[in-house]
């Protein structure tokens, strides 16, 4: 681990010159430019200070987690085609979204189509359609959503989605807790 290298990224992060750090820390500019070179090493008591002093422990410093990735590309999408209900596609927009609290998916339902079915549960879920109308089905009731209006719901009943038109539905969906 280059420990000046990430002293230094994280005083700029945080929009700090070097002179703001070492005032902070009760530091000289130099030392605090010789730590970020690698040609002085602070005590674990100075380094504890800088950290402070840059919103960081030790512990969150020295983690080795890797930063968590925010953005994904349609390469890290998983597309699951379903010929027979769907008569089109469910796309998964996050990547193991399972170990998330929420679970976003893209559902593509062709004419005539409908999701599975899915059984009551606890949290929420909230839909959003992208194009083409839909019918929300909750237990014995059939409300149709269309382009440009979404849905929020408790789902206590069994509920799923079916196209209402002639043409294919898109419609953003997400849950939480995971369940797709």
């Amino acid at each position: 681990m280059d420990i000046g290298e990430k002293l230094r990224l994280m005083r700029l992060q945080r929009g700090l010159t070097q002179e703001d750090l070492a005032d902070r820390c009760e530091l000289s500019k130099g030392f605090i430019s010789q730590v970020e070179r690698n040609l002085a090493s602070p005590s674990i008591a100075t380094l504890t200070d800088m950290l402070e002093c840059l919103g960081s422990s030790l512990s969150e410093f020295f983690s080795d987690r890797p930063d968590e990735k925010t953005v994904f590309t349609l390469q890290d999408m998983f597309v699951k085609e379903d010929p027979e209900d769907l008569r089109g596609s469910i796309t998964w927009l996050v990547p193991d979204a399972q170990k998330n609290d929420m679970e976003p998916i893209l559902v593509d339902i062709g004419e005539n189509g409908e999701t599975y079915p899915l059984p009551p549960h606890e949290g929420e879920e909230f839909g959003y359609v992208l194009s083409g109308s839909v019918y929300l089905v909750t237990g014995d009731k059939k409300t149709r959503v269309r382009t440009g209006c979404s849905f929020c719901l408790h789902p206590r009943q069994t509920h799923y989605l079916m196209n209402a038109g002639k043409t294919r539905a898109k419609v953003l969906w997400v849950s939480n807790p995971p369940i797709f």
